[in-house]
């Protein structure tokens, strides 16, 4: 019998208590690092290209910045109907990240003067310019959504960038998302999820230059607005823009832009009434005011 053992008998007997050994807790093992191919260069920041004129094939790209369920697929076939004019599915171009796997590759590129993101807006560039081209038609028009959180590093990579603006009553755009997928998007989500995009959008309005439109105003009077627009992207009207349907635009699928029956008319359809005031939550009363819903 070991003496610790012997030890712990005794003073169990004495007392009566059971003696129990405390051991000491090691501390937490450190996370593994990521994976080489997952780890950022060192300094890596969001910066504009060294040479403009040379590191971009994309020349002045349009970007249609809005929030979910404002109508930005509407649009988008309305100007893909152009001739001139070529705005894809939702590309999703921003989550494209580039892997460096190997020391040598990463030891390469900061040779070169490279780091991850200077790699990113390239790939980006050129998928976005294959598109294009591909398309045989001269401005692109890019709708994602969930561009409005990058509206910097979006303006950062293409300085000569343009910007339109789409703005929807965020009540409607509430209403719409949920009735877009009930059972997956309640009501009491609706409010934060869309909010986060109008707010975004609000701070890109703010910062960037470009065309503001409306939804509301778009659906009203499609061919006032489609002449203004035209005219901000300098190409001249053109009346098949407001018969969508004749053209092939690609597949209405979720996730890649709207995908409801509204969409597949081929012609645009009255939006829904606008909401009262007393409609609007607390939440919304502010973007309500800067958008001019609310006085």
């Amino acid at each position: 019998m070991s003496w610790k053992y012997r030890a712990n008998a005794t003073l169990e007997g004495l007392t009566g208590y059971t003696v129990t050994r405390r051991l000491r807790k090691e501390p937490p093992k450190p996370p593994p690092p990521p994976p080489l191919e997952l780890q950022r260069l060192p300094g890596d920041a969001a910066r504009p290209p060294v040479d403009p004129e040379h590191d971009r094939l994309l020349r002045e790209p349009v970007f249609l910045l809005s929030s979910v369920r404002s109508g930005s697929t509407l649009l988008r076939v309305m100007l893909n109907s152009h001739s001139q004019v070529h705005s894809p599915i939702e590309t999703h171009f921003r989550r494209m990240s580039v892997g460096l796997g190997t020391d040598p590759v990463r030891q390469a590129m900061e040779a070169l003067g490279h780091n991850h993101s200077d790699i990113e807006h390239i790939v980006w560039d050129r998928m976005l310019h294959r598109e294009l081209t591909r398309s045989g038609k001269p401005v692109l028009v890019e709708k994602t959504p969930s561009n409005v959180f990058a509206w910097r590093r979006i303006s950062t990579c293409w300085p000569d960038a343009r910007f339109v603006f789409l703005l929807r009553h965020p009540m409607s755009i509430v209403q719409s998302w949920h009735e877009a997928d009930p059972d997956k998007r309640p009501m009491s989500e609706a409010v934060p999820r869309t909010l986060s995009y109008m707010t975004y959008l609000e701070e890109a309005r703010t910062h960037l230059e470009g065309l503001t439109m409306r939804y509301e105003a778009l659906v009203a009077d499609p061919e006032a607005e489609l002449r203004r627009l035209c005219l901000f992207l300098g190409v001249e009207w053109e009346p098949v823009m407001l018969n969508y349907g004749s053209k092939d635009h690609g597949g209405f699928v979720k996730g890649i832009g709207d995908w409801r029956d509204k969409i597949r008319t081929g012609t645009v359809v009255a939006g829904r009434p606008l909401p009262s005031p007393d409609e609007i939550p607390d939440e919304l009363q502010e973007i309500c005011r800067q958008w001019g819903y609310l006085s």
